[in-house]
C-alpha cells in the first residue's frame, strides 16, 4: 500500500490568509509555511504557473519544512501553451511559446528554479495542466513527447482539461500515451453538469505516483470569477465517494497526492482535514502522517540548447512567489 498524502493547492492564497486559519504569530511567510507543514505533508505551488519559480524560494521552502514533506510545482504557463503576460517573462523575452530560443531559455530558468527542491528530495511532481483547447491529436502528442524529453528524470503529472481525452473509446489510448512517457495521469473531481466537465476517471500510468485534484463542484467552472469557479464546501458524503478510488490508487502506486483546489477562504484546508480523517480514521490532525523519507533523485541534465526530440491577469496565489 502506497502513502496517501493529503493537502491543498496553495498555502498563501489571499482568502486563506484572511480566513483566520493561520494563528497570530505565524502569519509571516516563514510562519505560514511552517504552520501548514505541521498539518499536511504535501502542497501544490500554484504561483509557478504565473511566474517562474526562483532558486532562493525553493531553498527556503525546503529549509522550512520537515523531512518527507513534498511540493507539487505547477508548470509555468508558457510551458503548457497558455497565454503568458509579458511582465513575467525573464530578461525581456517575448511571451512566445513557439519560438525555440525562448522556450530553451524559459525551460532552463524553470529547471533551475525547482532544482533545490529536487536536490533536497522535496519535489513531489511537476504538474502540467493543459488548457481546455489542448485536444487529442498529432500536434498534442508531439507536444507531450517534447515535454517528456525536456523533463526526463522528473516526476511529471498531467491534467487534461478537455474531456475528450477520457471519453469512452479514447481513454485507453490516453492512458497508454502517458504511460509510454512515464507521466502520471491526474484524476479530477469537479461538477459533472457542464459540457467541459472532465469525468472522474482514475487511471494509473506510473507506478511511482497518482494525483487527485479536487476543484470543487461549482457550475461556474468555465465562466465565473476565480471565487465563483472555486467556491464549494465539500461535504463528507462527497469526499466519501472518493475513498475507495483513492485506496485503489494507493494499492497500485508508491504514493498518492490528494489536493484540494477549492481555495476560497479556508474551504480547501477544511476539506483536506476531513479527507485525512476519513482516510485514516479519527486521530491526530492532518499532517501527522508524512511519507517515508526517500533519497533525492539523481539530477537529470538541465535543459540546454534545444535538441530534436527523440520522439517527436495575475492571481492572488502569486504571493507564493515572494514566500
Amino acid at each position: 500500500m502506497g502513502d496517501i498524502l493529503v493537502g491543498t493547492c496553495s498555502w498563501t492564497d489571499r482568502a486563506l490568509v484572511g480566513s483566520g486559519w493561520y494563528p497570530a504569530g505565524r502569519r509571516d511567510a516563514e510562519g505560514r509555511l511552517r504552520h501548514y507543514a505541521e498539518r499536511f505533508p504535501v502542497v501544490e505551488v500554484d504561483a509557478s504557473y504565473y511566474a517562474l519559480p526562483s532558486e532562493r524560494n525553493s531553498v527556503l521552502w525546503a529549509e522550512r519544512t520537515p523531512n518527507g514533506f513534498v511540493f507539487d510545482v505547477k508548470a509555468f504557463s508558457l510551458l503548457t501553451g497558455h497565454p503568458t503576460r509579458q511582465a513575467v517573462m525573464p530578461d525581456g523575452l517575448p511571451a512566445e511559446h513557439r519560438d525555440p530560443a525562448v522556450l530553451d531559455a524559459v525551460w532552463a530558468r524553470f529547471a533551475a528554479g525547482v532544482e533545490p527542491l529536487r536536490c533536497a528530495g522535496r519535489l513531489g511532481s511537476v504538474l502540467f495542466q493543459f488548457p481546455p483547447w489542448f485536444r487529442p491529436g498529432e500536434r498534442a502528442e508531439t507536444f507531450l513527447a517534447q515535454c517528456a524529453e525536456r523533463t526526463r528524470g522528473w516526476p511529471v503529472a498531467v491534467e487534461f482539461r478537455h474531456p475528450s481525452w477520457w471519453e469512452p473509446g479514447r481513454a485507453e489510448a490516453t492512458e497508454a500515451l502517458l504511460a509510454r512517457h512515464g507521466m502520471t495521469a491526474v484524476a479530477v473531481d469537479m461538477t459533472q453538469t457542464l459540457p467541459s466537465s472532465v469525468p472522474p476517471v482514475t487511471p494509473v500510468t506510473s507506478p511511482r505516483l497518482s494525483v487527485v485534484r479536487f476543484h470543487g463542484r461549482s457550475t461556474a467552472w468555465g465562466t465565473g470569477s476565480k471565487e465563483d469557479r472555486f467556491r464549494h464546501v465539500y461535504g463528507e458524503d462527497e469526499l466519501a465517494e472518493w475513498l475507495p478510488r483513492v485506496r485503489r490508487l494507493a494499492e497500485r502506486t508508491e504514493q498518492v497526492h490528494v489536493l484540494f483546489n477549492n481555495c476560497c477562504g479556508d474551504a480547501a484546508v477544511r476539506a483536506a482535514e476531513t479527507m485525512t480523517r476519513l482516510l485514516h480514521g479519527d486521530g491526530p490532525a492532518a499532517g501527522a502522517r508524512l511519507p517515508r523519507a526517500r533519497s533525492a533523485p539523481a539530477s537529470p541534465p538541465s535543459p540546454g540548447p534545444r535538441r530534436t526530440p527523440a520522439r517527436s491577469s495575475s492571481s492572488s496565489r502569486s504571493r507564493e512567489a515572494a514566500d
